[in-house]
């Protein structure tokens, strides 16, 4: 029998933010995919807990893109009321948006970017959702990749260049924030197939 003990004990808070996911990103398909947006939180969240994470860095795993995808719906006090300010951190560690960014069109693509980096590496603290949502992100980009060829790079503001600038970078940005374990290693081993399969 497996020692169910150990780990952490997932309540229904962590249903409730599951049922909050999805009604948030029901319609919403991964970038230029018919794959259901769903599939990519519940995958970040399961390599947060497969990573030892606990139930409010879950929960934060299942509403990392919520401030950004679904602003016009849900705001980080929102966030703060449901399910807590730890929870509401983490969000807003995982979000590139300005605060208080209420839908519509965002700031330019690269300075987005070069304030989600710093960020990453002024964060205190925990980057184990913030990671494990890259991981998922560039191992979706290989596997497209690998699929699609060039044609990969279409779905991205940032382009091929951009866009593998912006993983190097983040993973340098991680490291020097402090980033250990399973997920900073998933990362960089990610970022260098990518980069060495593109290239």
């Amino acid at each position: 029998m497996p020692d169910t003990t150990k780990g952490p004990r997932l309540t229904e808070r962590f249903e409730e933010a599951f049922e909050l996911a999805c009604d948030l990103h029901r319609n919403q398909p991964r970038k230029s995919t018919k794959v259901p947006y769903i599939s990519h939180l519940m995958s970040v969240a399961a390599l947060v807990l497969e990573d030892g994470g606990d139930e409010d860095e879950a929960i934060a795993a299942l509403l990392h893109d919520a401030l950004e995808d679904a602003a016009d719906r849900i705001t980080a006090e929102d966030i703060q009321r449901r399910f807590g300010p730890k929870v509401r951190t983490m969000v807003e560690a995982c979000t590139d948006t300005e605060p208080g960014f209420a839908g519509g069109e965002k700031s330019h693509w690269r300075s987005r970017k070069d304030a989600y980096i710093q960020k990453v590496k002024s964060a205190d603290g925990t980057h184990r959702v913030s990671l494990a949502d890259k991981v998922h992100n560039v191992r979706c980009i290989l596997r497209d990749y690998r699929a699609d060829g060039e044609a990969v790079w279409d779905r991205f503001k940032g382009a091929r260049d951009g866009t593998l600038w912006y993983y190097l970078e983040l993973a340098k940005a991680y490291r020097a924030a402090g980033a250990t374990g399973y997920l900073m290693e998933e990362l960089e081993e990610a970022v260098g197939r990518l980069k060495r399969t593109v290239d």
